[in-house]
């Protein structure tokens, strides 16, 4: 299999955005098809700061289907990623038999590689399943030629998946077919709709969490009646208000939105019984930051949102973004203010006022925050035309392994 050299149809690679909800997702009413029991709303974020990599290859020499994350296999037989590689293939049958070139393309027999890595910390709050579905149905799609409606198919790898198949401001429909067919992702307006608006990732902790988000959202479905109720009767409204805030560009609707929504999805975690903390000290030292700072303003200027984990994403237009960064490192004063903790768009230093700091009034907390991405809201997912940066080998292997301690 060494020698073979694969005709670049049968190798494809692209890359695939994280997204970080304003609207959450928390709760399904069917588990097997990954369908939410209420829409949700998010920004795609710039793939030149976070991204997930996959070069998927397909052969007569492959013996089974593989796949590597990271630089370590993994399992194959996950049923998410079964359910994912099942449908596409169902497609590129499908297309075949109704006369498309999928055939002449790629022997539907053949087995697949898989290889993907992250430019950031997998499984840490930062959405990593949804930028790693998302690219591996494009991937996969490419390389059978398997196109239309993509977003169910990665919505049954990782819910959130769905809305990373698109650039700038995405909802997930929670439709309500049984089969789900209605459940899927759509843009709501470009990447270039709003290019003010700045996402700023506070990195709290790159561990893993403590509850998965998979077992997090049946114990609130099971549990919680704050979730039933937020379903139902908030986030239908909540949705309306959050798209036309949106479309008009009004950050201080947005923000609001943003915060609340984020507050109600922790609490109907702290109302699942046993209850699920994924907010630590940190966090809420964060929290209480940003609603100083907006009140010393009288507007909203910054807005937060926490996902499963206890990293901090704050939204904020463009002008605000330096003098923000800048009260982190005071009340958060990093190991190093170096360009291990400032990373992605180029942040300039300005001074903060007496006034200011004395109105925000908090202890400092050293080494609170790791490190901060400055990034914007940025395209879906792409097709990799150089060749040179293929994760895989000409012989089907990953080029870079982790070697196992």
């Amino acid at each position: 299999m060494s020698d073979e050299k694969f005709n670049v149809k049968s190798l494809v690679t692209c890359t695939a955005p994280v997204n970080i909800a304003v609207i959450k997702y928390w709760g399904k009413r069917n588990e097997g098809l990954i369908l939410p029991i209420n829409s949700s709303l998010s920004v795609t974020l710039h793939q030149d700061q976070l991204k997930t990599t996959t070069t998927v290859a397909s052969s007569r020499h492959f013996k089974e289907d593989r796949i590597w994350l990271n630089g370590k296999e993994d399992n194959i037989n996950h049923p998410r990623l079964q359910s994912c590689l099942r449908e596409i293939r169902r497609l590129a049958r499908k297309r075949s038999s109704d006369g498309g070139n999928t055939s002449e393309k790629l022997n539907l027999s053949h087995k697949v590689h898989i290889c993907s890595i992250n430019n950031f910390p997998t499984a840490a709050g930062l959405a990593s399943s949804a930028a790693g579905y998302a690219c591996l149905v494009y991937t996969l799609a490419r390389l059978y030629g398997v196109e239309g409606e993509l977003s169910e198919v990665a919505r049954q790898g990782s819910g959130s998946a769905c809305r990373s198949m698109y650039g700038g401001f995405v909802q997930w429909i929670m439709g309500d077919k049984p089969d789900g067919k209605d459940s899927i992702a759509e843009q709501i307006q470009p990447e270039t709709h709003w290019p003010e608006l700045r996402v700023l990732i506070l990195v709290v902790s790159a561990e893993r969490k403590p509850v998965g988000s998979t077992a997090g959202m049946q114990t609130s479905v099971q549990t919680s009646p704050l979730l039933k109720y937020r379903a139902e009767s908030v986030v239908p409204e909540r949705m309306k208000e959050m798209i036309a805030a949106i479309r008009r560009r009004d950050f201080e609707t947005f923000g609001e939105l943003t915060m609340k929504d984020s507050n109600q999805f922790h609490a109907t975690c702290l109302d699942t019984y046993p209850p699920i903390f994924y907010l630590n000290d940190v966090s809420k030292r964060i929290i209480s930051l940003v609603h100083r700072y907006n009140t010393y303003y009288g507007r909203t200027r910054l807005a937060y949102t926490f996902d499963a984990g206890p990293n901090a994403v704050v939204y904020t237009l463009e002008e605000h973004v330096d003098e923000f960064v800048e009260l982190i490192k005071q009340y958060f004063p990093p190991e190093t203010n170096g360009e291990q903790f400032l990373k992605g768009l180029a942040v300039s230093p300005v001074s903060v006022t007496e006034e200011l700091k004395s109105a925000i009034g908090m202890e400092s907390c050293p080494r609170g925050i790791s490190y901060i991405i400055n990034t914007k809201a940025g395209p879906g997912p792409r097709v990799v035309e150089d060749t040179s940066l293929h994760l895989l080998g000409s012989d089907g292997l990953p080029k870079h392994l982790k070697q196992s301690a």
